[in-house]
C-alpha cells in the first residue's frame, strides 16, 4: 500500500474554503493557499487528501483484519519519521469505515485518516506544530464528502 505524507495544522480558523478533488471535497482554513486537492499554511501546517485504487474491493466482513494492516502501516510510518503513533482509532467518515491515526515526530503531530470504500482509499492526511490547533484537522474529517 502506497503512502504519501502530508499534514495539517491549525490557526484556531472558523472561516473555510472548500477544496476540492477528483470526485471529492472538503473544508481548509480560509487564508491558507490551495494547491489541487491540498491547502497549506507555511510549511508546516497542511491538509490533504489523496487516493488510491485498492487491488480488491474493501469488505466490511474483514474490517478487523484492514485495521490490523492499517496498524501495521501506520507503525511503519511512525518509524520512518522516527516518531510514535499517539492514538488510533476506528470511525466513520462521510459513512464509509475508517482508521485514523495520530503520530508525534520532530515537534510535528501527523494524522492520517485512511477511509475506504468499495476499491478506493481516501487518505486525509493533515499536519501541524506538536502544540498547534487541531481545528483544520478536526473539520477536514467532518467536511470530507465524496461525490
Amino acid at each position: 500500500m502506497a503512502l504519501i505524507l502530508a499534514g495539517c495544522g491549525g490557526g484556531g480558523s472558523t472561516n473555510w474554503q472548500q477544496v476540492q478533488g477528483s470526485g471529492f471535497v472538503f473544508n481548509a482554513p480560509s487564508a491558507w493557499t490551495v494547491d489541487g486537492a491540498a491547502a497549506a499554511n507555511g510549511d508546516v501546517d497542511r491538509v490533504e487528501v489523496v487516493v488510491f485504487r485498492l487491488v480488491r474491493p474493501y469488505e466490511r466482513a474483514e474490517r478487523v483484519a484492514v485495521a490490523r494492516e492499517l496498524d501495521r502501516v501506520a507503525s511503519g510510518v511512525a518509524s520512518q519519521l522516527k516518531g510514535s503513533v499517539r492514538s488510533k482509532r476506528s470511525l466513520q467518515v462521510d459513512g464509509r469505515d475508517a482508521r485514523s491515526y495520530v503520530i508525534d515526530f520532530d515537534g510535528k503531530t501527523e494524522e492520517i485518516t485512511f477511509a475506504l470504500d468499495d476499491r478506493r482509499e481516501y487518505q486525509l492526511l493533515c499536519r501541524r506544530t506538536a502544540s498547534g490547533d487541531d481545528a483544520a484537522c478536526a473539520e477536514l474529517l467532518r467536511s470530507f464528502r465524496v461525490g
